[in-house]
């Protein structure tokens, strides 16, 4: 068999990773560094009257539009991911949980105008210990409001689909027999 001209295929191992300092990925003509970030948070279950609520708040997107999401927030050095979660749901609700299992860990890529971020965050659920659910004492003031909404329903109302998912794997923990698959939930359903 005569070899041809073309560029032979061949498969190219991948270069080891850069730390994020020295790592830069090109966008519209121009590198920009990638930032790795970590946060914590996840999914606070209170019974009330024998029916299950979660925690839920609501934050502003970068197009000023009002999103309801699982409480959750940046990891401080030094802290694991179950004690930022505990702390992190506690400034943005007012509320006190403690940490049962973790769920899920979402990982996800995006951009500002000087970087691009890598980021995780590690959901747990949590079962509710005390305080009243408020926005008041957020530090950071992102959360605009925090309601206690029911665990059923709560797809329903969160803007994001990973998000969504979390709610799915705690519905199948909870209520293994009784859960059944539903479109909101995506692939985890």
């Amino acid at each position: 068999m005569a070899q041809s001209n073309s560029r032979k295929m061949t498969a190219i191992p991948r270069p080891p990773r850069r730390p994020p300092v020295a790592h830069f990925e090109r966008t519209h003509g121009r590198s920009l560094p990638v930032v790795e970030e970590q946060s914590a948070g996840g999914l606070v279950l209170k019974i009330e009257n024998g029916r299950p609520l979660v925690a839920v708040i609501a934050r502003r997107n970068r197009a000023g539009k009002i999103e309801w999401c699982l409480p959750k927030g940046h990891i401080e050095p030094n802290e694991s991911a179950e004690i930022a979660a505990i702390r992190e749901i506690a400034e943005e609700t007012g509320i006190t949980g403690k940490v049962v299992i973790p769920l899920a860990d979402i990982d996800y890529w995006f951009s500002s105008l000087d970087r691009r971020v890598h980021k995780i965050v590690y959901h747990f659920l949590l079962e509710y210990v005390s305080g009243e659910i408020t926005v008041e004492n957020d530090p950071d003031q992102e959360a605009e409001d925090a309601a206690w909404y029911p665990l059923k329903e709560v797809a329903n109302i969160l803007a994001y689909p990973n998000e969504r998912r979390v709610v799915s794997i705690a519905m199948q923990l909870l209520y293994p027999d009784a859960y059944v698959a539903d479109d909101r939930y995506g692939d985890y359903a």
